[in-house]
């Protein structure tokens, strides 16, 4: 804080200002700066997992369901595929018009790739079919389809 001195030419006064002498403080207050960096990095780091969440799917039940591998191409068909006529290929939008073109490109061997189907419980046969002719017309020979276990 500078220093302030009363006196002078305008002794008495009232509404005279003393004049300052010595440098004036501008340095940053850090405790408050660090303080609030650690606030945000938590706010962040709780933030973080919550986006990463993928398309929100009701898988159907099945009595007999089994671990699907990790590293696999996933297809995902949500409710929405009624109205927009779109899927989710490896959480990537596409339409169904183009998804054949998008698995051509990810095949790797001369049969195709393989593919896991995750459809809404709620979508009809008839709009799943629509999705596998579509793999069927990409070359893909092997397709699966992912169900949940029935809730105890």
């Amino acid at each position: 804080m500078p220093k302030v001195m009363e006196g002078g030419a305008g002794v008495g006064r009232r509404h005279q200002r003393g004049r300052r002498i010595g440098p004036t403080l501008s340095e940053i207050n850090v405790i408050p700066l660090v303080d609030v960096m650690l606030v945000l990095l938590i706010i962040f780091m709780v933030a973080a997992p919550m986006l990463q969440k993928g398309i929100e799917v009701n898988l159907p039940v099945s009595a007999r369901s089994q671990q699907v591998p990790e590293k696999q191409l996933y297809l995902e068909v949500p409710l929405s595929f009624r109205k927009d006529q779109q899927v989710y290929l490896d959480k990537e939008k596409v339409p169904l018009v183009t998804l054949g073109d998008r698995l051509r490109a990810k095949a790797t061997g001369a049969k195709g790739p393989e593919v896991f189907i995750r459809g809404d419980g709620a979508i009809t046969l008839q709009e799943l079919i629509k999705v596998f002719d579509e793999l069927k017309a990409a070359n893909v020979q092997t397709a699966g389809i992912v169900t949940s276990e029935p809730k105890r």
